[in-house]
């Protein structure tokens, strides 16, 4: 019998994966979670809390814990940095998400100077500036990225790239047509916590993890024309790579 609020939440999970709970269903509450395994109220509070930290349930105050609607998003990194899909003038996102609605939001674009770990990733001189893209994105009403793309000011400064609208296909159709093709992709990905700030932007909870993921973007003689740094919601994403032996 599970004693511990992970051993209980991990129990849920279980018969929320087996379809006992679905999409929406409330979950048992403390008294019931009490009175089934045997636990104090501190304890079935905290295997509730865990699994709204996991992103598997939320918390609706007055009402109760239900098992969370939102479906997962597949991030296929091959698929979605494909030319196939920008160059024919897609969204990369659209790889992600399909149908379902994605809407950017907070969008800023502006100009200054490097930060020094972009500046060494760009090959840049120290106080070399870029082009910065900053936003979220909101998919089914929920934040689930905040990504900022750093640009080599010279290259992006007079393009359509400097612009809140890229155009189809978006920054990297905008790079091949000015002869600064990516081919060639690197992603470095870490777990951690977020700060407080970043909790906020992306409506998560305090204690959430986070999937940072840092994107250099090449040219086809192995110049960096784009470094993204992206902050995903754990709870709210699968990571897919596809490769071959």
């Amino acid at each position: 019998m599970p004693e511990t609020a992970r051993q209980i939440a991990d129990d849920l999970r279980a018969r929320i994966d087996a379809g006992e709970f679905g999409p929406g269903r409330r979950l048992p509450g403390e008294p019931a979670l009490v009175r089934e395994y045997g636990v104090a109220k501190m304890t079935a509070n905290g295997a509730l809390k865990l699994l709204v930290t996991e992103g598997v349930a939320v918390s609706r105050p007055g009402s109760g814990t239900y098992v969370r609607e939102f479906r997962p998003i597949l991030r296929d990194a091959t698929k979605r940095l494909s030319r196939d899909q920008w160059a024919t003038g897609k969204s990369i996102w659209s790889a992600d998400v399909g149908e379902r609605p994605m809407l950017p939001a907070d969008l800023e674009v502006y100009e200054e100077e490097a930060p020094r770990w972009v500046a060494r990733a760009l090959g840049l001189d120290d106080g070399g500036r870029v082009v910065i893209r900053s936003r979220r994105y909101l998919v089914d009403g929920e934040p689930v990225q905040m990504a900022t793309s750093y640009l080599p000011a010279d290259l992006a400064r007079d393009s359509r790239i400097a612009e809140p609208d890229p155009g189809p296909g978006g920054i990297y159709k905008r790079l091949a047509e000015m002869g600064a093709e990516p081919v060639h992709f690197n992603e470095d990905l870490r777990a951690r916590m977020p700060s407080s700030e970043e909790s906020s932007a992306l409506s998560i909870l305090p204690g959430t993890p986070v999937i940072e993921i840092c994107r250099t973007a090449y040219t086809s003689d192995g110049k960096a024309v784009e470094v993204n740094r992206m902050l995903l919601d754990a709870g709210a994403y699968a990571l897919r790579y596809s490769f071959g032996s």
